[in-house]
């Protein structure tokens, strides 16, 4: 990661009220999206998040298409 953890709160602190139970999403760790050994997600492609008293996310993806007109 480019910074560590104590920094992303810190700095998340000065524009948000963090309370018990916020999540912070990283993104992903440096060099797995280029290695080249995991796949990209594609079109068809079902992600799904499960967090416990929270509830199921459940998200496919699809191509996008530039709008017509």
């Amino acid at each position: 990661m480019i910074f560590d953890v104590d920094h992303i709160v810190w700095h998340l602190s000065q524009f948000f009220e963090l309370e018990p139970g916020d999540l912070i999403l990283t993104g992903t760790p440096e060099g797995v999206a280029l290695s080249g050994r995991f796949p990209h997600l594609a079109a068809g492609d079902v992600v799904e998040i499960e967090i416990d008293g929270l509830g199921r996310q459940r998200h496919t993806f699809t191509p996008w298409e530039a709008p017509r007109g």
